[in-house]
């Protein structure tokens, strides 16, 4: 294809100059795309694609408003590319096009969406991995650094699912670790950006931090002597400042963090609890849509980084608890908090809008409206003595209320109350905020004046009755007369057009009146803006100040949602302590009581009894139950209170979870390996200050190994890890631990069983109302002591198992229990008896029948099924495997 040139030529030069996925360069009144990206874009947007012709050759196009420019890039980078733009300047010689910005899913300030937008990046070093994150909409900017070890990498991963980052930077030691990236894409949606090696080097990297932070940062907080967070923190910033958004500004503040400040919660546990999304992919039904009352966008945010990052620090979660207690307690005060509130705009985000240079003046009186809801927030704390007299006090004092105080009250001089979406057109400020303008103005108000009572002096000079003046683009300013009246137009009136009824005339000095309107407004135009640069840049100076005033709106509102949720759904404030244990009265699951009459139940854990042993069929609520223990810890160490008559919650390091296997069947893991990965995991990670959580370790291979597994799994955990940890399992012979290991003890949910006349035995669950089948119910009560069995036929009876399976299930499960021979029932009516051989694990034969050998009977079809019977050994068959095999018999002796 032969080179393109003019517009199109110039396109692909500056595509290639950029290493972005796509390239939007601005053409008068549009952004552009050609070629590839035009089609890329269509398809992603459904935009028309045309064609442009440059050199005898065609392109596809496509392209967008420049005022449409921010959905449309929103869109695409939320969709993991990363667009380069290019905008057009007017120069002497004409248009000039060069790439201003490159907008990633790290950099991306036009989002409404909630949640915190992190960019991290990573680095390796000798001795663990250094972490840096940043999320540019907020100027939050947070380093650490992970040990080395053989469970590096996992807490790496660990790390980043934290902070959930749409985009990371991996650095040098990283980007050649293949296996590691796959990890991080198979476990985060972040997009991976390779960024130049050299922002990492240890002395750009340490003049980078020095730069934004101040020569003395690294020493004040800690981190002069830790390389690792220094590279990866030199690698955030001078990512963020090639880009171009220009929003280093508004990241104010280094922070430090420690992993071992927060609770270990890796991406599986954060599934399997689901604590911001359902195990379906959806928001509503997890524990953050559950305790999520927030009226700011800024405090759902920080709620659900409190969620997803409890704390260890008692200190600070007693504070936060007691934050919660005052507000629970004083009902109206919480309520007039929350109204004030909901009127807030979200201070952070704007502090980095006004620091990239991307706000508007809507923008900055949204910041003024918030600021000046300062005094009205301190007000209801300082005057309720029960908040008064609570940590509270101390979260509304954290921002400089003066100077918070002196700029709203300077935005509100400045600007008018309802101001225009432009900032180049005038129309923003209000009169008396700078005397320069004030004289544009008028001056521009009287020319105005003079031409809109032009037309009554022309009317009564001329005695001309059909005279008006307008203006139009084409035309300018003009005088129309109607055509009956022509004849009085006087000789100074200079024709401009004829239309059917009417003569439009021009005189001198309307002409030289619009010469000077023209002048005016591109005066006053350029004088404000200049003015709301200014502006706009004192706001950007006062960045830490928004954001201060931000984070203690945000904390406001999180500590609010948990005392809502708390005194609506009676939850109670645990006590905390340091002791290994967990000892829960009357515990509920905090979602499922929402949806359901929920049966309490209690949990008691400490050093003599810190591994649970939980035996019972499915669909009892073992899972609830062990699920509600964890997110009653989990809540607790976020500082809320708890689903719970009363609860003392020893602190623990970590949350970890085996639960199930769901989308990684999808990426070619089968069952098995991903249990024994994530057991492994566990295993290698957890503490014996640590919370686990097993459901059915090793159900995913034969019943022996199945065994084995969960065997070794429970002494290592007992003898080596000594975490706290509830183990639910249908392997009976389980139960037969609690004998043999000290700690371990049996727990179930009790039944009733009236047909063997026993009331209190068995398994059920602890999660909601009690179910029945016939003479079985299942009480959903907790007790000590392993189940006698587990009530698998009435658990098919309740999923829906048609009647006759279910009934002869009874049957077959009666005869196995009294060791009777079974009968197997051909598809033409003959019959053959076999009989479970316990020894071997084998259906065989029964020899003893009535009537003999009647195998030379049976049809060929009932042939291979009894073969393929004989031949199974369910001691080495996966139960799920099984259950498989059972189906396809029964359907094949029905045909």
């Amino acid at each position: 294809m032969t080179e393109a040139t003019g517009i199109v030529g110039e396109f692909f030069a500056l595509r290639e100059e950029s290493d972005a996925d796509l390239l939007a360069m601005q053409c008068g009144d549009f952004y552009e795309f050609f070629g590839e990206d035009a089609e890329t874009v269509a398809e992603e947007l459904d935009l028309k694609v045309s064609q442009k012709s440059s050199h005898g050759s065609s392109y596809p196009m496509a392209g967008v408003p420049v005022d449409d420019l921010t959905p449309y890039l929103t869109a695409l980078v939320e969709r993991g590319y990363r667009v380069a733009v290019a905008d057009q300047h007017e120069t002497e010689t004409g248009h000039e096009r060069a790439i201003s910005r490159v907008v990633t899913p790290g950099t991306l300030l036009e989002t409404d969406a909630a949640d915190a937008q992190y960019l991290a990046a990573i680095v390796r070093a000798d001795d663990g991995y250094g972490v840096a994150v940043t999320d540019v909409t907020t100027g939050t900017f947070r380093v650490t650094s992970l040990d080395g070890g053989e469970d590096a990498a996992d807490d790496l991963l660990t790390e980043l699912y934290k902070f959930d980052p749409a985009e990371v930077l991996p650095g040098p030691g990283v980007r050649t670790d293949d296996a590691l990236l796959d990890r991080i894409r198979d476990r985060t949606d972040a997009t991976l950006s390779l960024h130049t090696a050299d922002a990492f080097a240890p002395g750009r990297a340490r003049h980078a931090v020095r730069e934004q932070f101040g020569d003395e940062a690294t020493e004040s907080v800690g981190i002069a002597d830790d390389e690792a967070a220094i590279r990866a923190a030199g690698g955030v910033l001078s990512y963020v400042e090639e880009t171009g958004q220009g929003v280093l500004a508004s990241i104010t503040r280094l922070t430090t963090y420690g992993a071992a400040d927060h609770v270990a919660l890796d991406a599986t546990t954060g599934r399997n609890l689901e604590l911001t999304e359902t195990m379906r992919g959806e928001s509503e039904g997890s524990l953050l849509a559950t305790v999520d009352h927030t009226v700011t966008s800024a405090g759902g945010r920080l709620l659900g980084e409190w969620l997803q990052r409890p704390r260890r620090a008692r200190g600070e979660l007693t504070r936060r608890q007691s934050c919660v207690a005052a507000l629970a307690e004083a009902a109206m005060a919480r309520e007039e908090l929350r109204e004030v509130l909901g009127e807030a705009y979200d201070l952070e985000r704007l502090a980095s809008r006004a620091a990239s240079g991307s706000a508007d003046a809507g923008d900055l009186r949204r910041v003024q409206e918030t600021l000046a809801l300062l005094p009205r927030v301190a007000g209801v704390v300082e005057n309720t003595d029960r908040l008064a007299e609570s940590p509270l006090a101390d979260v509304v004092s954290g921002t400089d209320r003066d100077r918070a105080a002196a700029l709203a009250a300077e935005l509100d001089d400045a600007l008018v109350a309802d101001p225009p979406s432009t900032v180049t057109q005038g129309g923003l400020f209000r009169t008396g905020y700078d005397d320069e303008l004030d004289a544009v103005i008028d001056r521009h108000e009287a020319a105005k004046e003079w031409v809109e009572t032009l037309d009554g002096r022309e009317k009564r000079a001329h005695g001309i009755t059909h005279l008006q003046v307008d203006r139009n683009k084409t035309d300018g300013y003009y005088i129309q007369v109607g055509k009956s009246e022509t004849e009085k137009v006087p000789d100074e009136y200079e024709p401009v057009k004829t239309l059917k009824n009417s003569e439009r005339y021009t005189v001198p000095e309307l002409e030289e009146k619009e010469r000077e309107i023209l002048r005016l407004e591109e005066q006053r135009g350029e004088l404000e803006y200049e003015l709301f640069r200014e502006l706009r840049a004192r706001v950007a100076d006062a960045a830490q100040v928004l954001q201060d005033a931000g984070r203690t709106l945000a904390e406001l509102d999180a500590l609010g949602s948990l005392a809502t949720h708390a005194v609506h759904n009676d939850w109670t404030r645990p006590e905390l302590t340091d002791e290994r244990e967990l000892d829960v009265r009357g515990g509920r699951h905090p979602v499922v009581e929402q949806t359901t009459s929920f049966v309490p139940n209690d949990l008691r854990m400490d050093e003599d009894r810190r591994f649970l042993v939980v035996t019972g069929p499915n669909m009892s609520g073992k899972s609830t139950y062990m699920r509600q223990a964890a997110l009653i810890t989990l809540l607790a160490q976020v500082g809320s209170f708890v689903p719970a008559d009363a609860a003392r919650v020893g602190l623990v390091d970590g949350i970890y979870t085996r639960v199930g296997a769901l989308d990684e069947l999808a990426q070619g893991r089968s069952t098995f390996m991903v249990e024994m990965q994530e057991l492994s995991n566990i295993l290698h990670s957890a503490s014996e200050d640590s919370l686990v959580i097993l459901d059915e370790v090793g159900r995913g291979t034969a019943t022996y190994d199945g065994i084995s597994i969960a065997w070794a799994a429970t002494e290592y955990l007992v003898r080596q890890v000594g975490a706290k940890t509830l183990f639910a399992t249908h392997y009976h012979e389980l139960t037969a631990l609690a004998d043999r290991l000290e700690g371990v003890h049996n727990v179930h949910v009790a039944v009733a069983d009236e047909s063997d006349g026993v009331s209190g035995s068995g398994a059920t669950g602890g999660s909601s109302e009690p179910r029945s089948d016939d003479d079985v119910t299942f009480l959903r009560t907790v007790r000590d002591g392993p189940a006698d069995r587990s009530y698998g036929v009435h658990v098919a009876n309740l999923a829906g198992v048609p009647d006759p399976v279910v009934d002869r299930s009874r049957e077959v499960l009666n005869r196995l229990r009294e060791d009777e021979a079974i009968d197997v029932h051909g598809s033409d009516g003959e019959t053959q008896q076999v009989v479970f051989d316990l020894d071997s694990g084998q259906f065989r034969a029964d020899a003893t029948a009535d009537g003999g050998d009647t195998t030379a009977t049976l049809d060929p079809a009932t042939e291979d099924v009894l073969e393929e019977l004989r031949d199974t050994d369910v001691n080495e068959t996966p139960p799920v495997e099984l259950m498989a095999k059972v189906q396809a018999w029964q359907d094949r002796l029905e045909d």
